[in-house]
């Protein structure tokens, strides 16, 4: 697209160094339809006639402040279509009652010989990635027995919550989540008298750990009400600690900033790959999670392999762009960045092909636009890379347990009061994934112990959220999560569908073998849905942390292996038994890929910015939009 149509769409920004985003340009959003909602000219948020339903959305808004924004009626219904199932199975009830009467003997039993020999096996074993009551002293009597009560009840809770037949597969999920929630509040670590950890740190402070913990609950409520970040997590400042790969912003519209990164030292005065690398990141993250610290930034490390290097930055929405959508999102997001790219390092012979690679719901977006371009014969792209990122969300983890269209009605009513889903609503929802490392244990040893857990990189990116805007993460409920239309065909750009099988580039994807965001499996299906050569790679560790693995990393594992056009499917368990693992971090495989790809001539390394098409550095990297709050 010429750059003189870019800048009258506002896609690009001055190169004048006082060109901060002070003025937002407003996208063209097509008219609501008779009777949509009206916009309030004051505040900006649409209300709607004296009704019911604005009284409605209004409740429905202030209930979530209490719910972690899970729907009550979801749950309410799910449990009693499990309770008239479960009623109308008497064979399941006598399986139930049968368990239970062995369960309590095997705890009798146990209970009178560990009183007697200390050393007597647990009866049962917490399950894999459980930690809770891996300390020697849980293999104490007394505290041996409460944990071996817990862990009976929770296998037999699990029993009666799964199983049920006639139970709906949506409620299925639900009930045995909600259950072990519940469950869990009543575990004997919670509880300072049950657990022999927190009682030995009473005798070792002579008590002070209530009160060092009681300051600590005091200090994290001050601050939540406050808005500030919680403690430990100022250390790690950007573009002070985090973000410190030398870059610059090249260009800036209302909705990205595109970060351009100055070639490594050793490159600065040779050569490097012809085609650049641009990172797509998810709106749900700042885009640094790739650029941590500089023994962990994926970033810095292309960058020291020879790529010139662009990063998407999203701006964190605010009420004033809840009628962003997906397509906004592709449009301005990564279509503008390809757009300055292609004027920045291209030549008299046109723009070089890109290496494009989206992170989580990154990811997603990127094979939208991929999937459009291939439709409009826009050969842009040299390849794609997919991490963690989902193409079909017929299986997409444990976020689809409340993903039905009860919660999906609930959602859009607390983000149409506020115009964005707030990041403490989406962060109560990912913790709940993961109770017992991330709210649990964390409330019991800053809390109970009264101690402060040491905080990482990963940990204080994860505390520095973004926003959502009300349609885009609208239109991603109901177009993906529920209708899974990009899977299916249904998916429109520009008003005409979209098809992966379009793709032509070579695509690598990346899964991590515990993800419970984005499960492998999941990933795996592009083997499915797309008919180009695809290499897959699976890696440990989770979501972030997996993909978050410095290049020298030997406690690292991960396998590969690549699939032609014309090679035949192998289902996900079959290939994960024949494809042996290697040690390592995933980086290296990855940038030795790209290595192959890149087979035009190395060029010059680039200078930042293009002076000729108004796009010289703004201001250094990391930018203006990754510091809003």
């Amino acid at each position: 697209m010429p750059m003189a149509q870019l800048k009258a769409e506002g896609r690009v920004a001055s190169n004048r160094s006082d060109a901060a985003p002070a003025t937002v340009v407003p996208v063209a959003i097509p008219a609501p339809p008779p009777g949509a909602a009206m916009r309030s000219p004051a505040y900006g948020f649409p209300y709607l006639p004296f009704s019911g339903e604005i009284i409605d959305r209004l409740v429905h808004a202030w209930q979530g402040r209490f719910t972690l924004s899970i729907s009550p009626a979801a749950v309410t219904l799910a449990f009693a279509d499990w309770a008239m199932h479960l009623g109308n199975a008497p064979g399941k009830q006598a399986v139930l009652a049968d368990k239970a009467m062995r369960k309590l003997v095997r705890l009798m039993v146990y209970a009178g010989a560990a009183a007697v020999d200390r050393d007597t096996p647990p009866c049962i074993e917490p399950l894999p990635g459980d930690r809770r009551f891996s300390h020697p002293d849980w293999r104490q009597f007394p505290y041996s027995l409460y944990a071996q009560s817990f862990l009976l009840a929770q296998q037999w809770l699990h029993n009666a919550t799964t199983g049920v037949p006639g139970l709906s597969q949506a409620n299925a999920r639900i009930v045995p989540f909600v259950a072990r929630q519940l469950l869990d509040v009543a575990a004997p670590t919670n509880n300072p008298f049950t657990n022999p950890e927190t009682l030995r740190t009473v005798i070792a402070t002579g008590g002070m750990n209530f009160a060092f913990g009681m300051a600590n609950w005091a200090e994290d409520a001050l601050r939540l009400m406050t808005g500030q970040r919680a403690k430990g997590f100022d250390a790690f400042q950007v573009g002070r600690d985090v973000a410190v790969t030398p870059g610059s912003v090249v260009f800036r519209n209302e909705l990205i900033e595109l970060i351009q990164y100055a070639p490594s030292t050793a490159r600065s005065a040779g050569s490097v790959h012809a085609e650049p690398v641009l990172i797509v990141p998810a709106w749900i993250m700042k885009y640094y999670i790739l650029d941590l610290s500089p023994e962990n930034s994926l970033i810095r490390y292309l960058v020291g392999r020879g790529f010139t290097v662009f990063a998407i930055s999203w701006r964190n929405p605010g009420p004033e762009m809840r009628d962003y959508g997906l397509d906004e999102y592709r449009r301005l997001g990564v279509m503008a960045a390809l757009d300055a790219i292609g004027a920045i390092c291209g030549t008299e012979e046109g723009p070089p092909p890109v290496h494009a690679c989206g992170y989580c719901l990154g990811g997603t977006l990127l094979t939208i636009a991929a999937a459009a371009m291939a439709r409009d014969g826009d050969r842009r792209l040299k390849t794609m890379t997919l991490l963690a990122a989902q193409t079909d969300f017929t299986e997409a983890g444990e976020l689809m347990l409340f993903i039905n269209e009860s919660q999906v009605a609930y959602l859009e009513d607390i983000m149409w009061e506020a115009g964005y889903l707030d990041t403490t609503q989406m962060a109560g929802a990912f913790q709940m994934l993961r109770s017992n490392d991330l709210i649990w244990s964390q409330m019991v040893q800053q809390y109970l112990r009264g101690r402060r857990p040491e905080v990482t990189d990963l940990m204080a990116w994860n505390a520095d959220g973004t926003r959502l805007p009300y349609r885009m993460h609208s239109e991603y409920m109901h177009r993906l999560l529920l209708g899974n239309d990009l899977s299916e065909g249904r998916y429109k750009v520009e008003g005409r569908p979209v098809a992966l099988s379009d793709i032509r580039a070579p695509i690598f994807a990346v899964g991590t073998r515990r993800d419970h965001v984005a499960p492998w499996r999941s990933v795996y299906k592009i083997n499915l849905q797309s008919d180009t050569a695809i290499t897959f790679l699976l890696t440990d560790g989770g979501h972030n942390a997996g993909i978050v693995a410095g290049p020298d990393r030997p406690d690292r594992q991960y396998r590969m292996s690549e699939r032609g056009p014309n090679d035949r499917y192998v289902d996900p368990d079959l290939w994960l038994d024949s494809t042996p693992a290697a040690t390592g971090s995933w980086w290296r495989p990855w940038a030795d890929w790209l290595d192959r790809q890149s087979d035009a001539e190395p060029v010059a390394a680039r200078p930042v910015g293009s002076v000729k098409h108004d796009l010289g550095p703004l201001c250094p990297a990391p930018g203006q939009y990754v510091l809003e709050r």
